[in-house]
C-alpha cells in the first residue's frame, strides 16, 4: 500500500488522483446500499415469519418483532439472507463497478466516467459491463453472509459482556446501542474481508484485464503461478480499513433508522388503538 501512495503522491495532480472515481463510487455505494439493505430487511422478515431456516437453530419464532424491526435469526438464516441480498444488489450494480475499476486504473487512459462507459460498450458490448461478475458474486455473497453472521454474533457477545446492556434493544440507550453496533460492524467486516479477499483480488484482475483472464479459475492459476499466494491478498490492509469503517457506519445508521422507525410505528399503532 505504501509504494502505491508514494507513486500517486509523486505523480501529477496527486489530490485529484486520490479522489479519482468518486462519482461512480458514490453512485455504487448509495444505490447499492439502498438495494442491499432493502432486500436484506425484506428477506429477514420473510424468513422470520415463515420460520424458514429457524428450526432448532435458536432463531426467533415468537413473532415479537414489528414490520420494521430486525428479527433474531439462526446462524444459517443470517448467512443465507445476507448472501442472497448482496448477490442480487451486486448484479444490478456490476456495470457501475466495472466502470469505476477501469476509470480508476492506470491501465486505461479514461478522462471521464462517461468516456469509460462508451469505450467499454464500443469494444465489448453489454457483456463488458458484467466482466468479473462471477468473481464478484463469489466474493460478495460469502462476504455479506459471513458479515451478517459475525455481526449478529458480535452483537450478542458484546451485549452480554457489557455492563448495563442486558436489556431489550428498544430500552437500551442510544449511545450504548450505537457503540455495540459499530464495534460489531468493525469486527464483522475485518473477519469477512480477510476470508473473502482472494475473490476480490481475482475479481479485480478480471475486470482490469478481461483479454488476459478469461475466467476465475484461469485467473487464479496465473496469479498463483506468477505471483504466488501473496497475490490473492493484494490490497487486504486497505480493503479491511475501508470495509471496517464504511460497513460499521452503514450498519450503525441502518440499525438506528430501523429502531426509530419501529418506535414511530409502535406509537402510531397505539394511538390508532
Amino acid at each position: 500500500m505504501s509504494p502505491t501512495i508514494r507513486e500517486i503522491s509523486n505523480g501529477p495532480h496527486p489530490v485529484r488522483q486520490f479522489w479519482r472515481g468518486t462519482a461512480p463510487s458514490v453512485i455504487r455505494t448509495g444505490i447499492g446500499s439502498a438495494l442491499y439493505f432493502s432486500g436484506l430487511n425484506a428477506l429477514r422478515q420473510s424468513v422470520a415469519r415463515s420460520n424458514l431456516l429457524l428450526a432448532g437453530s435458536g432463531g426467533s419464532t415468537d413473532g415479537s418483532y414489528g414490520p420494521l424491526s430486525l428479527p433474531k435469526l439462526s446462524n444459517l438464516a443470517n448467512l443465507t439472507t445476507g448472501a442472497i441480498a448482496r448477490a442480487s444488489a451486486g448484479f444490478i450494480m456490476t456495470p457501475i463497478t466495472v466502470i469505476k475499476v477501469r476509470y480508476e486504473s492506470s491501465f486505461y487512459a479514461y478522462r471521464t466516467v462517461l468516456g469509460a462507459g462508451r469505450d467499454i460498450l464500443a469494444k465489448q458490448g453489454l457483456r463488458g459491463f458484467f466482466a468479473g461478475f462471477g468473481a464478484t458474486a463469489v466474493r460478495d455473497a460469502p462476504y455479506a453472509g459471513l458479515y451478517v453472521l459475525f455481526y449478529e454474533q458480535s452483537k450478542r457477545r458484546l451485549s452480554s459482556a457489557s455492563p448495563g446492556t442486558q436489556q431489550p434493544a428498544r430500552s437500551m440507550s442510544i449511545s450504548a446501542s450505537a457503540g455495540i453496533n459499530f464495534m460489531s460492524g468493525v469486527v464483522a467486516a475485518g473477519l469477512a474481508t480477510a476470508i473473502t479477499n482472494p475473490f476480490d483480488a481475482i475479481k479485480t484482475r478480471l475486470q482490469l484485464m478481461p483479454a488476459r483472464y478469461e475466467n476465475m479459475v484461469q485467473a487464479a492459476t496465473i496469479m498463483l503461478r506468477e505471483d504466488g499466494v501473496r497475490s490473492l491478498f493484494d490490497g487486504l490492509a486497505l480493503r479491511i480499513g475501508r470495509k471496517a469503517l464504511s460497513s460499521a457506519l452503514a450498519w450503525t445508521v441502518y440499525e438506528e433508522l430501523i429502531r426509530r422507525a419501529e418506535e414511530s410505528w409502535s406509537d402510531s399503532a397505539e394511538t390508532v388503538l
